[in-house]
């Protein structure tokens, strides 16, 4: 079967980029099953032979009006599909969408008609937002990173700024790429409006939001950019409970000698527009 990716070097390299990373959280072992979702805005990508295609599957509801999404297109992991099979083949468990010009409707144009996650209410509102704010960022990611899910379930870090704080100061690495912390939202179902509305408002001033009880939501970039972060706020986790796994309580970096990073890396306070 032809793909639509064949002829297109750039918009391929992006569909490659997204397979390589699913790789990485199948080995991670953060996408049990068919867990987590990615979403990537490709619409930079889209030729006039690429906007005429027909949709392959009928006009699906968002649930909502997301008025800077008109005439966008987006790279979307399929439902029920999993991780290890799309590293493998991404256009078989994922499919590329319109979002119609109602800016609440979307259509499948290729390659096959697999219906997106889940929890595209979710990813779409943010890319909505990124839009809307001129932000440069076009990837979204939801996993389910081991050691950041554990935390999510100890009500302390819970509480605004303790899991940010705690995290910064396991490494310094954590604070320089992973510089805006971490968002908390409420266990809200899955897949729902009230998780969508939630979470776009922790992406206002985060980049990585934990679904308490559920996994982290990413933005960033390019879906590389948007795992990374989530990797280096996993890795300080790590680190975190090794030591209780000793028998004590990390003491942590001090505020001061984080500061002394944030100046020294000219750290960012807030994501690149």
């Amino acid at each position: 079967m032809n793909s639509i990716l064949d002829t297109r070097k750039s918009l391929k390299e992006v569909i490659d980029q997204v397979a390589e990373v699913t790789g990485y959280l199948w080995e991670k072992g953060w996408a049990e099953r068919n867990g987590g979702n990615i979403t990537v805005n490709i619409t930079e990508y889209v030729d006039d032979e690429i906007s005429q295609l027909p949709a392959i599957a009928p006009v699906q509801h968002i649930g909502k009006v997301l008025p800077h999404l008109k005439g966008t297109y987006f790279y979307a992991k399929g439902t029920g599909k999993r991780m290890r099979d799309l590293a493998r083949r991404p256009m078989e468990n994922g499919s590329i969408i319109r979002i119609g010009d109602d800016c609440e409707t979307y259509e499948i144009i290729a390659d096959l008609p697999v219906m997106p996650t889940s929890e595209l209410p979710s990813h779409l509102a943010m890319q909505n937002y990124l839009l809307e704010t001129g932000s440069r960022y076009r990837a979204t990611l939801h996993t389910h990173p081991i050691e950041l899910v554990a935390m999510s379930h100890s009500p302390r870090f819970l509480e605004p700024g303790v899991m940010t704080r705690t995290l910064w100061s396991m490494i310094p690495e954590t604070l320089a790429f992973a510089p805006l912390g971490i968002g908390i939202v409420p266990y809200e179902l899955p897949g729902s409006i009230r998780l969508a509305d939630a979470t776009l408002e922790q992406i206002k001033q985060y980049d990585v939001v934990m679904w308490e009880k559920h996994g982290v939501c990413a933005v960033g970039l390019d879906i590389m950019d948007a795992f990374d972060q989530v990797d280096v706020l996993n890795k300080a986790a790590i680190i975190y409970m090794r030591a209780k796994s000793m028998g004590f309580e990390p003491e942590g970096m001090t505020d001061e000698a984080m500061r002394e990073v944030q100046e020294v890396f000219h750290l960012p306070k807030q994501r690149p527009c």
